[in-house]
């Protein structure tokens, strides 16, 4: 099968073209090249376009009629730059994001799974949530997910389209075959901070906020191996119709998936688990939390192994591994100025 891609040119992105080639499907790349990799779009099907631009968008779906679902990963992510260009972030990933569920719509293209993000979650006791849990996102980004969830969610109560969002919890790592991983020149990613000063890319490590009510102070997240991330979406363009049956048919034809591993791991434990896997010690600082951010939470994802058979199988380690020998391998791929 086919599947649209928008940002398919990004971390996430890229790595789940490349888990649809592993399972015998064909990825069809949407990318504006705003923060997306040229080199990660290399021998796939490619259009260089703002995913608001309807024309692009005709072309291919004339070009690909056999396109049987649009996986929408195209999005700025950085929480902290979200409170400084909030008008970037809501222009990009609102209303550009309108613009494409408004010409899906029109095209007859209604199959939707959404990259959408843990991080529009309230706190809750224990911090472990399901997709119930209450809603609270605190930033200009989280905002920005919540909101095109909710486009999304009313465009397939009104038009007949189906949308799957799938939030994400924490990716970390690299695609084990060393296709792509982590492609900006300066991390945000916590771990991709991590591997940079391992590398003394950078002087120290920043542990930010060291005062919330968990186990240790530092916040609490839930780090999902970016294939195990990846895999999941394959399980979700291709058993969308058996999603929906497990979930009774719901008549909004809208579902929400939590992909995360289902264990919650603190700050302090993350860095102590990188400390392991590189085999020495690190610098690191204590630091006041960024802004937007919140003690944090870790998945309850059951529902992603009753709707999608899918769960996470790769461990933290193994993340922090491929993390690291992307860090080393990445000059290879990626060309800086």
């Amino acid at each position: 099968m086919k599947a649209l891609v928008t940002g398919g040119a990004g971390y996430i992105g890229s790595t789940i073209c490349s888990a649809l080639e592993d399972a015998g499907h064909t990825p069809v790349v949407i990318d504006s090249l705003v923060t997306g990799r040229r080199e990660f779009t290399h021998g796939r099907i490619f259009y260089e376009a703002d995913i608001a631009d309807a024309g692009a968008l005709q072309q291919i779906f004339r070009d690909h009629p056999d396109i049987q679902a649009t996986i929408h990963c195209a999005a700025l992510i950085v929480v902290p730059e979200s409170t400084t260009m909030p008008y970037e972030y809501y222009r990009d990933n609102v209303a550009c994001s309108l613009e494409l569920f408004k010409t899906l719509k029109n095209l007859g293209h209604g199959r939707v799974v959404f990259s959408s993000s843990a991080s529009i979650y309230d706190v809750v006791d224990g911090f472990m949530v399901t997709e119930a849990a209450p809603l609270k996102p605190t930033s200009p980004y989280a905002r920005t997910k919540y909101m095109m969830e909710m486009i999304l969610r009313d465009f397939c109560a009104a038009y007949g389209m189906q949308g799957i969002a799938l939030r994400y919890f924490n990716p970390i790592g690299a695609d084990p075959k060393m296709r792509s991983g982590i492609h900006v020149k300066h991390p945000t990613h916590v771990v991709g901070k991590l591997v940079d000063t391992a590398l003394e890319k950078q002087p120290y490590f920043e542990i930010t906020g060291v005062d919330w009510p968990t186990r240790d102070g530092s916040g609490i997240r839930d780090y999902i191996h970016v294939w195990d991330l990846a895999r999941a979406h394959v399980h979700a363009v291709t058993g969308f119709d058996a999603a929906f049956e497990r979930a009774g048919q719901p008549q909004d034809g809208y579902l929400i998936i939590n992909l995360g591993t289902g264990k919650g791991v603190t700050v302090f434990e993350l860095v102590q688990a990188f400390e392991r896997v590189w085999g020495r010690d690190i610098e690191k600082r204590l630091a006041p939390p960024r802004p937007g951010d919140i003690a944090g939470s870790y998945a309850n994802a059951d529902r992603a192994r009753d709707l999608l058979g899918w769960q996470a199988e790769l461990s933290i380690d193994e993340g922090i591994a491929s993390a690291l020998r992307w860090g080393e391998e990445r000059h290879k791929i990626l060309k800086f100025d």
